[in-house]
């Protein structure tokens, strides 16, 4: 799937979001529209090598697992993992934060997969892409609100840890 770009201002300072961000165990708190039974892979769920497997809301469930593959503090979070039957779609995806203006910060989120096959990759044209990038966009808002609004939870409830 051709990769798509979702971006959101927060009123935050990027070192803050960066910390937040860090812990993929808060990835359930504004991804939990989408992402369901999310469970951490490790103990530890904070910097690489953290990871949590989830069930991602799409028609029939699917899993997938990610984990945090690069850190650039306070710049980038790689993500890598994978996801549809026997875990054969490779994903990519990465947070990049850019101060903008006072105490600002550009979110950007990006997200590419490599389906196996021909048949993989057309279902994925055939809305798939386009869904996900609606609700990455939205889970992008949700966590420029959590963050904007004052103290996340951290480790969002309903997370079991795995």
């Amino acid at each position: 799937m051709r990769p798509f770009t979702c971006s959101v201002t927060i009123d935050a300072p990027r070192e803050r979001v960066f910390d937040y961000l860090e812990d993929i165990a808060n990835h359930a708190e504004f991804s939990g529209h989408y992402l369901k039974d999310f469970r951490l892979e490790r103990l530890a769920s904070r910097g690489v090598g953290a990871a949590a497997r989830f069930r991602i809301a799409l028609g029939r469930s699917l899993w997938g697992e990610i984990s945090i593959a690069a850190l650039e503090r306070p710049y980038r979070i790689a993500l890598e993992g994978e996801t549809g039957r026997l875990g054969r779609v490779k994903v990519h995806a990465a947070y990049t934060l850019t101060a903008s203006g006072q105490e600002m910060t550009r979110l950007e989120y990006e997200l590419a997969t490599a389906p196996p096959s021909r048949t993989a990759e057309l279902r994925l044209m055939l809305g798939g892409r386009m869904w996900l990038r609606l609700q990455s966009r939205r889970a992008l808002q949700r966590l420029a609100r959590m963050l904007e609004e004052g103290e996340p939870r951290v480790h969002a409830p309903g997370m079991v840890p795995g």
